[in-house]
């Protein structure tokens, strides 16, 4: 009667884990095979470890990322333009502690967005406040906040993230109000919070993408101030394994 008053009581604490474990370390107790501090404690371990896991999964889960990739999955031998050490660092996160950006530039398919959601999930992981977002749609929702009157509320929104990451960069065009509403939301997280930007064209381009070479020029100097910067060129994982089957067949491409 008391086991089940004691399962009740921490179910309504919300104890799950140490709830449906009770009954194993209550009988480690009995049979004398661990002291009751000792079962206590281990308990109190398995649910802090638990509230972690579930607090983590929650994060990822409203950083809006458009699939689960970790550094585990990106196949380093494929991209030997990319430095696996200097990658590897950014899942430290000691970039966002030093108000640091990122930025991913290289052709499609070569491996920037898997890049910056193996960060991103890192961050989240850790509970650093994570949001991924397209250029496209950020710039979406920054005009239709502008045009509803509420575009300071929005800019502070997405500045409650302490990593944003801005994928696409390029692959849409942008006009001048766009360019313009994209400056004043880095302008903003400049100094202040990381910012992971990737994108396909050169920054001699995006005076073009950003219709106004003035405003791509300030959004540059504002990202590139204090960041690291990966330039990708190999292949696109897309056409990876019709590629490794030329290679393997010994077919010059």
């Amino acid at each position: 009667m008391k086991f089940k008053e004691v399962v009740n009581n921490l179910n309504i604490l919300k104890l799950d884990k140490m709830a449906s474990c009770l009954s194993e370390y209550v009988d480690k107790v009995n049979n004398e095979k661990i002291p009751f501090l000792d079962a206590l404690l281990e308990l109190t371990k398995l649910e802090i470890a638990n509230k972690a896991e579930r607090s983590s999964q929650f994060n990822i889960r409203i950083a809006h990322f458009p699939y689960y990739r970790t550094f585990e999955d990106f196949d380093f031998s494929f991209q030997p333009s990319i430095n696996k050490e200097q990658v590897l660092e950014l899942a430290s996160l000691r970039f966002i502690e030093e108000k640091k950006n990122v930025l991913l530039i290289g052709s499609p398919g070569t491996g920037k967005t898997h890049i910056a959601t193996a960060i991103g999930i890192e961050a989240a992981k850790n509970r650093v406040s994570t949001y991924f977002i397209s250029c496209h749609d950020l710039i979406s929702q920054l005009s239709l906040a502008h045009s509803e009157n509420r575009l300071v509320d929005k800019i502070k929104q997405y500045n409650r993230y302490k990593l944003l990451i801005i994928d696409e960069v390029g692959y849409l065009p942008v006009d001048k109000t766009g360019a313009n509403l994209l400056f004043q939301l880095l302008a903003k997280r400049y100094e202040k919070y990381s910012t992971i930007v990737t994108s396909n064209q050169q920054f001699s381009k995006w005076g073009e993408v950003l219709s106004d070479a003035t405003l791509a020029s300030a959004i540059l100097d504002r990202l590139l101030h204090h960041s690291y910067v990966f330039n990708i060129t190999g292949n696109s994982f897309r056409i990876k394994d019709k590629i490794l089957e030329k290679r393997d067949n010994n077919v010059v491409y």
